[in-house]
């Protein structure tokens, strides 16, 4: 679908943007095994921020994080689609793409983790010992 078409208005050509980014969100939810696994794990640390009513500083940086990692994810789905679409054959080259763009949803989760960590334990930690 050419978004550039002189036919149709901004508002259109914006308008049908939006329609092929929800339905690449839909394609690779449906199709791949670890973006429902980050919604799981998104709709879980939300819950856990409303529980403990982080502050707004913390909601921002879950924020983030939740969308980087979906982020992260949906373009590691995109390198892997491109690869395949080029080539259907073991290539070293090929591997080293699928395998560091994976690499950085890998890194990513890790940070992830590690900030929500340090956002929440204090708040585990009050509940624990109260």
């Amino acid at each position: 679908m050419d978004l550039k078409d002189r036919n149709h208005s901004e508002w259109e050509r914006l308008y049908r943007s939006f329609v092929c980014a929800i339905s690449g969100l839909i394609y690779a939810f449906k199709r791949e095994r670890n973006l429902p696994i980050h919604f799981v794990f998104a709709v879980f640390v939300i819950a856990l921020g409303a529980v403990f009513h982080i502050t707004e500083t913390e909601w921002i940086i879950i924020t983030c994080l939740i969308g980087g990692m979906i982020s992260f994810e949906l373009m590691n789905t995109a390198v892997e689609r491109v690869v395949d679409l080029i080539t259907d054959q073991y290539h070293p080259l090929a591997k080293a793409a699928k395998d560091i763009s994976a690499a950085s949803v890998f890194i990513f989760a890790i940070t992830a983790v590690i900030t929500g960590f340090v956002i929440f334990a204090p708040y585990i930690i009050q509940m624990i010992s109260s």
